[in-house]
């Protein structure tokens, strides 16, 4: 199995400073940029130092490798649907929530499973270099995941989510996350804006379960 590439451009950080004037102006932002390996290294010291498991690689198709090898086959995930489609080794729940064409029901699907994989794969707004994630949603569903449900969370994010501290990871999210994702929600869903309806900082894995939470860090900008 190849790594996978992402078929849905538009809704990419470079489609939406594109198509949306309203986030043009985040184009080559500082917070769109690679951080230099001095910050990365610090970024994995402070993770590392708070407990948590973190693997830098230098390219996607590298973090893709780490996924290979750190899910086991069989294993059920959701997360990155528009990377891991078709034919993988794992249970991708994704397929079987859209596949209720109820919408109720398919919500009540979501609320089930979505929150209680075996892996949860997914990104974050912001990664401190004391070794603290940050993330905020509309929903809810990615912070209920994250923080207990999942069985193991692994983090994908590019070495743009680095930032000094919890104070810049929150402008991060507020002043340029933010922004991005309420393009996409216009796109995919028609609605004028997202928001933070849900934040969360998690500071270090719970103690009853050290090997939980995995960052990989690409050497490079992924996502907003």
């Amino acid at each position: 199995m190849s790594h996978p590439e992402n078929t849905n451009l538009a809704e990419t950080f470079a489609g939406l400073t594109t198509s949306d004037a309203k986030v043009a102006h985040l184009a080559g932002n500082h917070f769109s940029k690679p951080a230099s390996a001095e910050r990365v290294s610090a970024a994995k010291a402070g993770l590392e130092k708070n407990g948590f498991k973190v693997h830098v690689v230098n390219t996607r198709a590298d973090a893709f490798e780490t996924l290979k090898h750190l899910i086991p086959a069989g294993a059920s995930i959701i997360g990155f649907i528009t990377y891991i489609k078709g034919q993988t080794p794992w249970n991708n729940i994704h397929g079987t929530i859209i596949a209720e064409k109820d919408a109720g029901k398919q919500a009540e699907l979501r609320r089930k499973l979505s929150s209680t994989v075996d892996y949860y794969l997914t990104s974050m707004a912001a990664i401190t270099e004391d070794g603290k994630l940050v993330h905020g949603d509309l929903s809810g569903s990615k912070v209920e995941g994250v923080a207990f449900g999942a069985g193991t969370v692994i983090v994908v994010a590019g070495s743009n989510k680095i930032v000094k501290d919890q104070t810049e990871a929150f402008k991060r999210l507020h002043e340029h996350a933010l922004g991005l994702e309420s393009a996409r929600v216009r796109i995919a869903y028609g609605l004028p804006a997202s928001a933070v309806s849900n934040m969360m900082v998690i500071n270090q894995p719970s103690p009853f379960n050290k090997e939980r939470i995995h960052v990989v860090i690409v050497n490079d900008s992924l996502g907003y």
